[in-house]
């Protein structure tokens, strides 16, 4: 345990020997422009190939109920929800529940993301590890994410009166598990994706330039991932530069 919190804190020393906490907050608001800019264009690409129609006629739906009969799993029910971008496998329910723009679809963008989701029914149906771990973690993050900000808020009026700053640590610790939670989600999300083209591939559901496109729509969905976690780090990279930087001044 000693070896632990020498080692933590360590880091911690190194991190706000690289950035201030200035420099942190510059690199959460570049990291948010990027954001906006990856969803944008992840839009502009899932627009551009929702009007492209796939040569095999299939509608997302149907490409989705072939790959999972494909890979032999037949406790995972296609369902159609709500919603722009709304798709999403539930593993509680074994669900692929696909939204308006991909259920009924004949489009390249919708078959691609019907796929992507049957990936990862598969990962479960597999056991694939970062699934696995990423279910895990969904309890601890869907706590600590309603918490974690007010404790830190908690913790720097506690440090700014008292320097102690066990609380702002407990807060970074919360906010943490998120950011673990959205780097775990990033081979879970890129696996699937593989996967999905994989079997177009392989079943020819889809050649040359449409193939392409849905490659090109899926990896723009996957950086909003990447996104999502680098935003995350900064972010504990920042109230950690916060916290040094008053042991420093003290």
């Amino acid at each position: 345990m000693i070896t632990l919190l020498q080692s933590s804190d360590a880091a911690s020393e190194w991190i706000s020997g690289t950035f201030t906490s200035s420099e942190a907050f510059i690199l959460i608001i570049v990291i948010a422009i990027a954001g906006f800019i990856v969803q944008r264009r992840l839009q502009s690409v899932f627009d551009k190939y929702s009007k492209v129609m796939s040569p095999g006629g299939m509608s997302g739906a149907e490409a989705a109920e072939r790959m999972l009969r494909d890979h032999n799993i037949r406790n995972v029910k296609i369902t159609h929800v709500g919603g722009y971008l709304t798709d999403h496998f539930d593993p509680r329910s074994m669900t692929v529940n696909l939204s308006d723009a991909v259920y009924s679809s004949r489009s390249v963008a919708a078959i691609a993301v019907a796929c992507h989701e049957c990936g990862h029914a598969i990962q479960h149906a597999q056991g694939y590890a970062p699934l696995e771990l990423r279910s895990k973690l969904v309890p601890v993050v869907s706590f600590s994410s309603q918490i974690a900000t007010w404790v830190v808020i908690g913790g720097l009026v506690i440090m700014g009166a008292t320097q102690n700053e066990l609380v702002c640590w407990i807060g970074i610790g919360l906010i943490a598990m998120s950011a673990l939670f959205s780097i775990v989600t990033l081979p879970v999300e890129y696996n699937a994706s593989d996967r999905a083209l994989e079997w177009m591939e392989g079943q020819r559901i889809m050649t040359g330039a449409e193939l392409d496109g849905a490659r090109t729509a899926l990896r723009w969905a996957a950086r909003t991932y990447l996104v999502a976690a680098l935003s995350a780090v900064a972010t504990v990279l920042y109230y950690i530069t916060i916290v040094m930087g008053n042991r420093r001044n003290n």
